[in-house]
C-alpha cells in the first residue's frame, strides 16, 4: 500500500507520520478547534512539506495556525520548527525555556547532533535546522496554558529523558502529549497484551530519577490516553506505565552490570545487554516477529539508548 502520512484519530486531532527513517517511526499532531490550529512536534526538516501538504488538502490557511508546539528541541521532535515558523506567518512558538535558545541559535543543537549520528546521516535524516526570530518565541513554563479556539492545553515540565522537555495536557481529549516522556511503543510490536513500552534514554541528558517522577506525574493527571510521538495514541495508560518505571529501573541496572571492563568497549558491552533484555522482554510479551524483524523495529533505538547510558554512567564518575 502507498504510505499514508495522515490519520485522523478523534477529538479533532490529525496524527501525521513525520516520514522519518521508516513509516510509523515518528509523529507530529494536528490539533483543532474551531477556526484556529496547533501542531505539536514537527518531526524533521524533510517533514515541513508533508504538514504544509496537509494544511493544503484540508483547505486551512497558514494563518490559522496559532502555536507550534515541540515537546523538546531534539531533531525528531523539532527539527522542522524553523521551516514551519517561516511558512506560518501567525504561529508562535511555545517551548521548554531551556530549549528557547536551541531553537533561536540551533548551531549547538546542530553540532551535538552531528556528534551523535554522523553528518552524512543528520543531513539524510534531519536535512537542517533553522533558526527562530525570537520575537515568535514565547517559553512556557510548568503549569502554563494556552487556548486553542475552546480547548485548553496545559503544559508540565517533564525532566529524565531531556531536561529541556514538557508535556502537553489537552482538555478536549483528556489526553497528553508525552514526546519522549512515556517513551517509545511502535505498531508492529503490538499483541494482545496490549502496546509493547519502553523508555528511551538517547544522549546526553538522561536522569533516570527525574524521568520516574515525571512519568508519575502524567499518571496523576488521570489522563485517558496518551499521545506518543513515537508512536501513535496509547489508551488506558496506567498500567503501561507502571511497567514504563520498572523498565526505568531495569536500564540502569543493566547499565552498571555491563560497566566495569575496558572502557573503549563499553559500548558494544551496553548495545548487546539492551538487545538481549529488550528482545526477551518482546518475547515475553508476545511479539512474534523474526530476530531481523526485531532487529529492524528496535535497532535503532538499542544503539541510541546504548549511547545514552554511556554518557550517563560516565556522569555517574563524575
Amino acid at each position: 500500500m502507498p504510505f499514508q502520512p495522515y490519520t485522523d484519530i478523534g477529538q479533532q486531532i490529525t496524527r501525521i507520520d513525520t516520514a522519518m527513517i521508516r513509516e510509523g517511526l515518528a509523529a507530529c499532531y494536528l490539533l483543532q478547534a474551531g477556526e484556529e490550529y496547533a501542531i505539536i512536534e514537527t518531526g524533521t526538516h524533510h517533514t515541513v512539506p508533508i504538514i504544509l501538504s496537509l494544511l493544503a488538502q484540508r483547505g486551512i490557511e497558514r494563518h490559522q495556525v496559532k502555536f507550534v508546539i515541540p515537546t523538546h528541541v531534539h531533531p525528531d521532535h523539532a527539527g522542522g520548527v524553523g521551516g514551519l515558523m517561516q511558512a506560518l506567518p501567525a504561529a508562535t512558538l511555545l517551548i521548554h525555556p531551556r530549549g528557547a535558545r536551541h531553537m533561536i541559535d540551533p548551531s549547538k543543537l546542530k553540532a551535538g547532533a552531528t556528534a551523535v549520528y554522523g553528518e552524512e546521516a543528520f543531513s539524510k535524516v534531519y536535512g537542517d535546522i533553522i533558526p527562530v526570530d525570537a520575537r515568535r518565541v514565547r517559553e512556557m513554563h510548568e503549569g502554563d496554558h494556552v487556548l486553542v479556539g475552546d480547548r485548553r492545553l496545559d503544559f508540565y515540565d517533564t525532566p529524565g529523558h531531556a531536561r529541556h522537555h514538557f508535556c502537553v495536557y489537552d482538555s478536549l481529549s483528556a489526553g497528553i502529549f508525552t514526546g519522549d516522556t512515556f517513551g517509545l511503543s511502535y505498531p508492529p510490536l503490538m499483541t494482545e497484551k496490549g502496546p509493547f513500552i519502553l523508555p528511551t534514554t538517547t544522549p546526553v541528558q538522561f536522569d533516570p530519577e527525574a524521568l520516574k517522577a515525571s512519568i508519575r506525574k502524567l499518571l496523576a493527571l488521570n489522563p485517558e490516553r496518551m499521545f506518543l510521538t513515537h508512536y501513535g495514541t496509547l489508551d488506558a495508560p496506567r498500567e503501561p506505565g507502571e511497567r514504563l518505571l520498572a523498565m526505568v529501573d531495569d536500564y540502569v541496572a543493566l547499565a552498571e552490570k555491563a560497566a566495569p571492563g575496558d572502557e573503549a568497549t563499553l559500548l558494544p558491552r551496553l548495545e548487546s545487554a539492551m538487545q538481549d533484555y529488550l528482545f526477551a522482554k518482546a518475547r515475553d510479551h508476545g511479539v512474534a516477529l523474526s530476530e531481523d524483524e526485531l532487529q529492524d523495529a528496535l535497532g535503532f533505538d538499542i544503539n541510541l539508548n546504548s549511547q545514552g547510558l554511556q554518557v550517563w554512567l560516565k556522569q555517574q564518575k563524575g
